[in-house]
């Protein structure tokens, strides 16, 4: 069975998109990109694109409703993750982080205090650039990622 993995595709890298349409190729996984914009249509017939309504979170609430333990998800965003991760599907981040049971809450409690600490003015700005080795990180992130996950499929 191939793996199926949804992107979070509004906020996500061109490269990270890159990096998991080579994975497509090799027949590793299925994706789908979920966006409330239009997105550039992949020649692949494992790629399918889904453009959902304009509404906060619609992108989310598409990706929770559909997708399912075991699932891969590729998301920045902390709290879809956080309620992914409660589902039993598998989540990434574009900087190639795994969330986990084990540091879900401490993403959300961090995620939280900054964007306190933004409204009153003692921080300004994002996180940094997304950058080569970023991209590096995400494509070994996967590659353990999908690595595993076939593993534990070839012995159950």
């Amino acid at each position: 069975m191939r793996i199926r993995v949804w992107v979070d595709a509004d906020a996500c890298p061109r490269l990270v998109r890159e990096i998991l349409e080579r994975a497509v190729e090799r027949g590793r996984v299925s994706m789908v990109l979920v966006a409330n914009q239009p997105l550039r249509a992949s020649a692949s017939p494992h790629v399918r694109a889904v453009r959902v309504g304009s509404g906060f979170d619609a992108a989310d609430r598409r990706i929770v409703d559909e997708s399912a333990a075991g699932d891969v998800v590729v998301t920045a965003d902390v709290p879809l993750a956080a309620e992914l991760v409660r589902r039993g599907v598998l989540v990434l981040t574009p900087r190639g982080e795994q969330v986990t049971e084990d540091n879900a809450g401490e993403r959300l409690a961090t995620r939280d205090l900054l964007d306190e600490l933004r409204s009153g003015g003692a921080i300004t700005g994002g996180p940094a650039p997304f950058g080569p080795r970023d991209r590096q990180a995400f494509a070994d992130g996967l590659d353990r990622l999908l690595t595993r996950i076939a593993r534990a499929r070839r012995i159950s």
